[in-house]
């Protein structure tokens, strides 16, 4: 069965991403092929809405692979990104007789990627991870790169660690089963990422019926985990600045879906209204020409991701869900903006008073 792969450059702890059609299967030969990290017990934690889809596959493969699979589900949706819920998962890994040879498999979208590997980075301190993501922004993004965690009551990602997995597995056929709303969300990623690195996904994403073409989704999600990958070998923990270009249209996004409490939007949709926003200033901070940045709005407009910001969030529950935000230093402000199509850098030039406007003008 053939599939694409990509590696994420991390010396001693490379990894390989896996990208094609249909390959859920494959799942437990690759991870037998990573031999000793992999004790035969694994937990599955997925949620509600993937279980009856894809949860037998992989059991499946992992069983006939000579691995022993507990599956463990939380409800679907953001709200199961707690440290209540990633408790709970620790006390059924500790019921069910999962030691510190045990590994987690993470099936599902972002919010079980992030949670199922905060668990594997906190259960006996620490316990190998691998990512089966099964949604775009998942594939695209929050499955690449180490980062998890747990929301907190003041912010979202405030408590979690970095723990990179061993194996991510994407099957772009799991993408056909998305509602179009959460297939749409994902896109808002894509479209950040052209922005900051390749001008030329714009152009990818204008295939027809996108989400139902396998070999077309291969290989969008294939440059994208390749600019991940890149930018993740450079600079993991977020000391040198490079990560942080992944953040443009995150800063008003973040506060966006926390003000509005989780739920409401999604999280691609709360960062198609940050990315408005970072377009106006990088209009106007940083030089980028009109016409760019209004290649960024039609892409958010053809795949139907919100652009403008409903009258009940009010401006200064925005901006004070901002000043929570870990991206923001000792009080100063960093702000990702991008000069031209495919190239991006962090800016200490933005005040509060600008990006307040910015959101204004989301209206």
């Amino acid at each position: 069965m053939h599939f694409e792969t990509v590696s994420v450059p991390l010396g001693e702890r490379a990894y390989r991403v896996c990208i094609g059609a249909r390959i859920l299967p494959q799942l437990g030969p690759l991870c037998r092929e990573l031999g000793g990290a992999f004790g035969r017990r694994c937990a599955v934690v997925t949620d509600t809405n993937v279980e009856p889809l894809y949860a037998a596959a992989v059991l499946a493969s992992l069983e006939a692979a000579g691995f022993e699979p507990t599956l463990l589900t939380v409800p679907a949706g953001e709200t199961s990104k707690a440290l209540h819920v990633a408790g709970g998962l620790c006390d059924r890994m500790i019921a069910a007789g999962l030691d510190r040879k045990a590994w987690v498999v993470a099936l599902g979208g972002g919010v079980v990627g992030d949670l199922a590997g905060f668990v594997a980075a906190i259960y006996y301190r620490g316990i190998p991870f691998v990512q089966v993501p099964t949604t775009v922004i998942a594939q695209v993004d929050s499955a690449v790169g180490g980062k998890t965690g747990v929301n907190a009551t003041h912010g979202k990602n405030l408590i979690g660690a970095f723990h990179q997995p061993r194996l991510v597995l994407a099957d772009v056929a799991t993408l056909g089963s998305l509602p179009a709303r959460e297939f749409n969300e994902g896109v808002a990623e894509i479209i950040k990422h052209a922005a900051i690195r390749d001008r030329s996904l714009l152009d990818a994403l204008a295939a027809p019926n996108l989400q139902h073409d396998p070999a077309a989704l291969t290989e969008v999600i294939r440059r994208n985990v390749e600019i991940k990958a890149a930018i993740v070998g450079e600079d993991e923990h977020e000391t040198k600045g490079l990560r942080a270009l992944l953040n443009f249209g995150h800063t008003v996004g973040h506060a966006v879906e926390n003000a509005a409490g989780y739920g409401r939007y999604l999280h691609g949709e709360a960062v198609a209204l940050g990315l408005v926003a970072a377009c106006r200033l990088s209009v106007q901070k940083a030089g980028l020409a009109p016409e760019e940045a209004q290649r960024i709005l039609d892409a958010l407009a053809r795949f139907r991701l919100p652009m403008r910001l409903p009258a009940d969030l009010s401006t200064e529950d925005l901006v004070a869900a901002l000043l929570k935000d870990k991206k923001f230093a000792q009080g100063e402000v960093r702000f990702v903006l991008c000069p031209r199509l495919g190239e991006a850098f962090v800016s200490k030039e933005v005040t509060l008073e600008e990006i307040r406007e910015a959101i204004e003008a989301l209206r």
